[in-house]
């Protein structure tokens, strides 16, 4: 053998022998990796809730302004901004003298066609008996001609029943007499029933109970009746019905399907750093063209008035609910997009790669329906580089789950 073989020999054997002592250190340090720190959290079963939070501003229950239904000077008011009213409390008295004027005026009417009625039925009487008389006179007459046909002159006979008949003429008018007489009776009547109406509507009285939150009246004022234009008549208080507040909340049309009557609403009021607790009252079934937005309203009972008329709070509307289901924290999907996957640790501490299902979601938790157990941890958060099969310490990172690490 020649040196260049010899030379080709030794240049293998020296690479074969470096290629033996590189390679063991390799699969050590590969084997001996230590396990890498993963935030984690735990599949628990709780009820899910999905919620819409709209602002809107808390409104009285019933808002209205007093008008006087006459005209007249505002005598006196008996209320002021802030006063708390009872409905058919007096709350201002106007002068008229002018109503008072036709109301002696309509008592006297009343009272004259009343004695009208009176004289008319005492003509009824008394032609009553006149034709009684009269009708006497005419049967006997006519029961004498009929026993004795030739005993009384025709004449005679044709005289009384002229009479008779002249009689029953005027009893026929007195009793229409008298029927227009109680007509007249009630027509002064009615006229002094309506005087008495108008005359009650000088005194201006609360129609619910509620608060004073405007007074726009003082005494002596011309106040015009109600019924007149919009520019002349003014109100002399503002009632207010704050004991129960509506909150007229504009829900979106995409979430419009999941309103529903009675549906539990909580109230927010950051002014006074409270939540309260309401529900669903009504809603209008129709969207408003210009907003697509459908006006629902929330009753609030307000009985100690803590809540201010103004005062903006935020209602939070339960639109769907599910009870004791799985979740999951949002944090552990990376994507909605099917297929959905998830990172888990084995109890050996290893991560494994899970399909999975997802339902309802809420802000911080997502229903899950398969793919996973109650009790199992899942990774949140970034993944960086993390993949199936690495060795892990996971670290919980949820305040309220108990610390059920490996």
């Amino acid at each position: 053998m020649d040196w260049r073989c010899r030379r080709a020999l030794f240049i293998i054997a020296v690479a074969a022998a470096a290629a033996s002592c590189v390679a063991p250190p390799q699969t050590v340090r590969a084997a001996d990796a230590p396990a890498r720190p993963v935030s984690v959290d735990r599949v628990t079963r709780q009820d899910l809730n999905r919620s819409l939070e709209l602002a809107a501003e808390f409104r009285p229950f019933q808002e209205i302004d007093l008008h006087a239904k006459v005209a007249g000077f505002l005598k006196t008011i008996h209320v002021d901004v802030g006063d708390q009213v009872t409905k058919g409390q007096l709350i201002a008295e106007l002068e008229a003298p002018e109503m008072m004027q036709e109301v002696a005026q309509s008592d006297a009417a009343l009272k004259r066609a009343e004695v009208d009625v009176v004289r008319a039925r005492a003509d009824l009487q008394r032609n009553e008996s006149q034709e009684h008389l009269r009708r006497v006179a005419f049967d006997r007459l006519s029961g004498v001609a009929k026993v004795r046909q030739n005993l009384v002159a025709q004449q005679d006979i044709d005289d009384t029943t002229g009479r008779l008949q002249e009689a029953e003429a005027q009893v026929a008018a007195a009793k229409a007499a008298v029927a227009a007489a109680e007509e007249q009776v009630q027509i002064a009547a009615a006229a002094r029933e309506r005087n008495m109406t108008l005359l009650s509507y000088l005194r201006i009285t609360a129609p619910f109970n509620g608060t004073i939150t405007r007074r726009l009246a003082d005494p002596g004022a011309m106040i015009q009746a109600g019924t007149a234009s919009h520019q002349q008549a003014m109100p002399v208080v503002q009632l207010s019905q704050v004991d129960h507040l509506r909150l007229v909340l504009p829900v979106p049309e995409s979430v419009v399907p999941g309103i529903r009557r009675n549906a539990p609403v909580e109230v927010r009021v950051d002014a006074l750093k409270r939540v309260f607790q309401g529900r669903v009252s009504r809603f209008t079934g129709k969207l408003d063209s210009a907003t697509r937005t459908m006006e629902t309203e929330v009753d609030l009972p307000n009985p100690d008035f803590v809540i201010k008329a103004g005062m903006f709070g935020y209602a939070t509307i339960a639109l769907e609910q599910r009870r004791d289901v799985l979740t999951i924290p949002v944090p552990a999907l990376t994507s909605r997009e099917a297929p959905i996957k998830l990172l888990v640790v084995s109890p050996d501490n290893h991560l494994r790669e899970r399909e999975v299902q997802i339902g309802l979601e809420s802000p911080d938790r997502v229903e899950v329906t398969s793919g996973v157990s109650d009790g199992e941890l899942v990774v949140v958060g970034a993944r960086g580089d993390l993949r199936p099969g690495i060795a892990v310490v996971p670290k919980l990172v949820s305040a309220t789950t108990p610390d059920g690490g490996r």
